[in-house]
């Protein structure tokens, strides 16, 4: 039986850093646009946490609407059809980065400017398939299973948008994107910790919030303190990310998609 039958045919997703850029609320600040985030497109061969940052309810979303499997048609076309799909009526919409990295394969690098379609959609996207990037980077990343997000858990509550800290956080995806192209651990995990920073900023409750029973922000150091980077793979937890080139206890890996 083939894992698609078993875990379906769309794509997951992973964020590395940057991500918040992809928001207009967020975008519209900063004030040395374009600011970046990266995205990685995952194969479906294993199931992943449901509310854990691995863009699962686009993924509900997409499944639906094609049913057969991804169309033969330009991905930026139907990273529109599946944003109007899934944000048709919400007051806070799911931002583009969820649809680009299913189903842009490959790493990518995502530039948001709010004078670009409003920051809805990036004003460029910069996509790597080099089979030998690809493979170190799967190899460089290692998934902690956390925690779900809780019901009745909202990141923003809080919003601490200051201009320096939305282009600090734009420049980590910037960075990140540089570090995988140059299979550079180090600047990898230097661009995740600097995400991190910026989000418990930015936006604390992505980290601490009523809600939510476990210390994030101590388990986030304690594997800082260890290993080159680490992130959350979406507010309030999911998976920590860790950047390592030795094996991580109690960790999966994925599986890139060329």
């Amino acid at each position: 039986m083939h894992a698609t039958t078993v875990f379906g045919h769309i794509p997951h997703r992973l964020a590395l850093a940057g991500g918040w850029i992809d928001q207009p609320f967020v975008s519209r600040l900063n004030p040395r646009p374009p600011g970046s985030m990266v995205v990685v497109s995952l194969e479906p061969d294993q199931w992943f946490m449901e509310r854990s940052g691995i863009a699962s309810g686009t993924r509900k979303v997409a499944m639906d609407l094609w049913s057969n499997g991804i169309p033969n048609l330009p991905p930026a076309a139907l990273v529109r059809e599946l944003y109007r799909a899934e944000n048709a009526g919400k007051a806070e919409p799911s931002g583009s980065q969820d649809m680009i990295g299913l189903l842009y394969p490959g790493v990518s690098r995502l530039d948001y400017d709010f004078e670009c379609d409003g920051g809805v959609f990036p004003a460029h996207i910069e996509s790597n398939r080099d089979p030998g990037v690809l493979r170190w980077l799967q190899q460089s990343l290692y998934l902690v299973p956390i925690n779900q997000r809780p019901e009745g858990y909202n990141p923003l509550g809080v919003k601490n948008l200051d201009p320096a800290g939305i282009a600090r956080l734009g420049e980590s995806g910037r960075l990140c994107f540089t570090a995988i192209v140059r299979r550079d651990l180090a600047t990898l995990g230097a661009a995740m910790n600097l995400c991190m920073e910026c989000w418990e900023t930015l936006l604390p409750a992505t980290v601490a919030h009523a809600t939510i029973a476990i210390d994030l922000k101590a388990i986030l150091a304690h594997f800082q303190a260890r290993y080159p980077g680490a992130m959350y793979s979406g507010c309030g937890g999911g998976y920590l990310i860790v950047a390592s080139d030795e094996p991580v206890r109690g960790a999966l890996q994925v599986k890139v998609r060329e």
